[in-house]
């Protein structure tokens, strides 16, 4: 099958290669312009460019893909019989979606209608989803609304972080749309209509400030956010005024709070033997792995051996 496929991140990666690995010729692929990153502020082209001609593939990159003849002289001229979108981060407009002959399939990281938007990987593990999935959708000009073609259902660790997940239903994802193609050509698919309400969960994009905890919180809650916004943004809070992030926390137990001193939230309510427990607005928060501003990550209980942070002590 002749694919035009769209996309630009890591996790839209594994499934251009299975695309490939499955025989399928990808006559052209789009991805997002080059953009400049580090320190040096150097141009880097996105995943997806760098993998898509590590194979050989033509590579377009418009900056914007609405409204562009350009774009449409590139469908004319490549004729795909379908589009491929995983992660793409343009809005497609309709001319496009319905120009290949089965029109524009799209990678989701999420069982629709449930967390449409740009970040359902990371609010399913913040919200404390017991389990998270892929489905490939076929695209119509709303966000996420188009017919179900296909899903795969994965369970949440107890220890899932955003970054676990992302890498999880990216390879998900990719084995998914190629035996969704399969079907396709076939003619074994049964599409099913997503409601026309609103999803319960409207996964919006991240923002670094969606990473400073809230002590009033839960401490289960506090717990989810800390998983699932591991790698990016990271979850944190202040100590004396320097930032200081959490990357791996515990909920405590109800014993364990029975030994510890009382306080409002964000209040350290106990240092002792390397342990670092946090009062929340309810429950206790043990903080497991740290970073202050300018140190390295490290274990609490390493932490605790160079910076004394006594009971008593208001974080945030």
């Amino acid at each position: 099958m002749k694919v035009l496929f769209m996309g630009t991140p890591d996790f839209a990666v594994g499934t251009l290669e299975a695309l490939l690995e499955a025989g399928h010729d990808v006559v052209g692929v789009i991805t997002q312009q080059d953009r400049p990153q580090g320190r040096k502020m150097e141009l880097k082209p996105t995943a997806v460019k760098a993998a898509a001609l590590a194979h050989g593939l033509d590579v377009y990159q418009p900056s914007r893909i609405r409204n562009n003849p350009e774009v449409m002289a590139l469908l004319e001229r490549l004729q795909p019989d379908v589009g491929v979108v995983a992660a793409y981060g343009q809005i497609i407009p309709a001319e496009i979606l319905h120009f290949p002959r089965y029109g524009c399939l799209n990678v989701h990281a999420s069982l629709l209608p449930k967390y449409r938007g740009a970040a359902p990987i990371q609010w399913a593990v913040i919200d404390g989803e017991k389990e998270s999935g892929v489905t490939i959708m076929q695209m119509d000009e709303g966000l996420d609304t188009g017919d179900m073609l296909a899903k795969a259902v994965l369970p949440l660790a107890s220890d899932e972080t955003g970054g676990s997940l992302f890498d999880r239903l990216a390879k998900a994802g990719a084995e998914l749309l190629v035996r969704t193609l399969e079907d396709l050509e076939k003619g074994g698919l049964h599409p099913a209509v997503q409601s026309a309400e609103s999803p319960t969960h409207y996964a919006r994009m991240l923002t670094k400030a969606d990473g400073r905890i809230d002590w009033t919180k839960k401490a289960a809650a506090i717990e989810c956010l800390v998983r699932g916004v591991n790698p990016w943004p990271g979850a944190y809070t202040y100590l004396d005024g320097k930032m200081l992030r959490i990357w791996k926390s515990r909920v405590c137990t109800a014993d364990e709070e029975s030994r510890c001193s009382s306080g409002q939230p964000g209040t350290v309510a106990s240092s002792e033997n390397g342990r670092l427990i946090v009062r929340t607005g309810e429950g206790l928060l043990e903080i497991t792995e740290l970073q202050l501003e300018g140190k390295k990550r490290m274990p609490a209980a390493d932490f605790l051996r160079g910076k004394a942070v006594s009971e008593g002590t208001v974080l945030g």
